[in-house]
């Protein structure tokens, strides 16, 4: 499974990369959306992690423009400000994390979506 991750904060950009790297999964960081559109339009990521306040485009708008291109897209919205349903009614992949979250719950969520990727590849 491939992962862009997408943060400014250049600590936790390395620290959140690291700790979702794992079994089956690389992790390519990056620090805005501008730079995620460009690497995920050279080669499709199975999963764009992305904090929601950026500078530039937002997270949000990167992923509305992943999702206008495939709407069927797993895309993790991390966020300090609770985001309730709505990231859900943009695709049925789309997935928020309430900053801060905890390891284990990223973890839950990595391992699922790559259970789902998984079935749907098999």
């Amino acid at each position: 499974m491939r992962i862009l991750y997408v943060e400014d904060n250049p600590e936790l950009r390395e620290t959140i990369g690291m700790l979702m790297e794992g079994e089956g999964r690389t992790v390519t960081p990056c620090a805005t959306a501008e730079e995620a559109l460009a690497l995920d339009a050279g080669d499709v990521f199975d999963v764009v992690v992305t904090d929601v306040s950026l500078p530039g485009l937002s997270g949000t708008e990167l992923a509305r423009q992943l999702l206008a291109d495939d709407p069927q897209r797993w895309v993790v919205l991390c966020s300090g400000y609770e985001l309730g349903s709505h990231p859900r009614s943009w695709g049925p992949n789309v997935r928020a994390l309430l900053k801060p979250f905890e390891l284990e719950e990223l973890e839950q969520l990595l391992e699922s979506i790559q259970t789902a990727l998984a079935s749907a590849a098999g």
